[in-house]
């Protein structure tokens, strides 16, 4: 294992193990960490001695928080290269993720955000825990849910992905299963016992991807009802609807205060990364992932030209005042034109694929 760096490997009985170690920043990943991560990952996949990959975040509060957009800020702030190096490299991790050819098992135990799900979710096992916090909370500081979330968010249970884009709502582990981002749930003081169960798997007993399943299989609980399957008839009624503000009148529509608590929290939002993120899950149904990613960079670049991702963070993690002022400050301000404008392909600087 390499010790005392952000992120840390080691190879142990055909498993790879992947260590986020930023405990006190919460894992947050760094350009640095995507570039350490992403030769490992090709050779482990061309090694035939390794026969799956576990990653896992240092410390107890979190695997991943999410990208490291502090630095991606001040980046923008000083016309860095950060902008378009971060955004484009970590998309190429999320394909290799996605399309890795052996079981890759995320350890999603505590806080899962934004980058932290691209991690996860792409992955073929992503195990959580009753500390387990998942949720792509970009549209509260004026960015869009990225990540791979244009491909994997429409493609959640009826309306749930864009309830989850629109909102940022938090899921636990029973809504995470629920939902589709979680496969399974093991409590948090078997988490240590997993990840060694991985290390002494006898690989040669079946398929590589039958053995992973009966080692989560060994540990696996119930983690009981999900709160959202009680809401989702008026989520999928509500969120069908063919605009944001459609959908705001649909919830304002509903009895009770359920409705009223949701359309609270989409009307704080960026009203840009609302009617950007609703175009972009919506044109997400009919995109195969690599044609979603090259879309959500051409938005990443969009996002940092324009003046709202820069306020949220201001707000959110600078100043911490939570009293973002955005621009434009309401959603009839946000014309056709300028969501359009967000997808406007980049020519010779358009994400590609090595």
């Amino acid at each position: 294992m390499t010790e005392g760096t952000e992120i840390e490997f080691e190879e142990k009985g055909g498993t790879g193990f992947i260590t986020l170690n930023r405990p006190k920043a919460l894992n947050a990943l760094t350009l640095d960490m995507i570039h350490a991560m992403m030769p490992r990952l090709e050779a482990w996949r061309a090694a035939p001695e390794i026969k799956a990959v576990v990653i896992s975040g240092a410390g107890e509060r979190a695997f991943c928080a999410g990208g490291d957009v502090r630095a991606v800020y001040e980046a923008g702030l000083n016309g860095g290269e950060l902008t378009r190096e971060f955004f484009r490299e970590e998309y190429r991790l999320n394909r290799m993720i996605h399309v890795f050819s052996k079981p890759y098992v995320a350890l999603i135990d505590g806080i899962t955000m934004g980058g932290g799900v691209g991690l996860s979710v792409h992955g073929s096992h992503r195990v959580a825990t009753e500390r387990t916090m998942l949720a792509m909370p970009e549209t509260g500081i004026g960015l869009f849910p990225d990540v791979g979330g244009t491909y994997f968010l429409p493609r959640l249970p009826g309306k749930l992905g864009l309830f989850l884009a629109l909102t940022g709502w938090r899921l636990d582990a029973a809504d995470a299963l629920y939902c589709g981002l979680a496969t399974d749930v093991v409590a948090s003081d078997r988490m240590a016992a997993l990840t060694e169960a991985f290390a002494a798997a006898d690989w040669s007993s079946a398929a590589p991807e039958r053995v992973v399943d009966a080692v989560i299989d060994r540990f696996k609980t119930e983690p009981g009802a999900a709160a959202l399957a009680d809401h989702r008839r008026l989520i999928d009624r509500c969120f069908a609807a063919p605009s944001v503000e459609q959908i705001l009148e649909a919830l304002d529509a509903e009895a009770g205060d359920w409705p009223a608590k949701i359309a609270k929290i989409i009307r704080r939002q960026s009203p840009t990364s609302l009617k950007v993120t609703f175009a972009q899950v919506t044109r997400g149904e009919g995109m195969d992932f690599d044609s979603a990613m090259v879309d959500e960079y051409r938005l990443s670049q969009a996002f940092m030209a324009g003046a709202d991702f820069y306020e949220g963070i201001r707000a959110v993690l600078v100043d911490k005042d939570n009293q973002p002022k955005w621009k434009p400050a309401a959603l009839p301000e946000v014309t056709a034109e300028a969501v359009e404008a967000h997808f406007r392909p980049l020519g010779e600087r358009d994400l590609t694929f090595p």
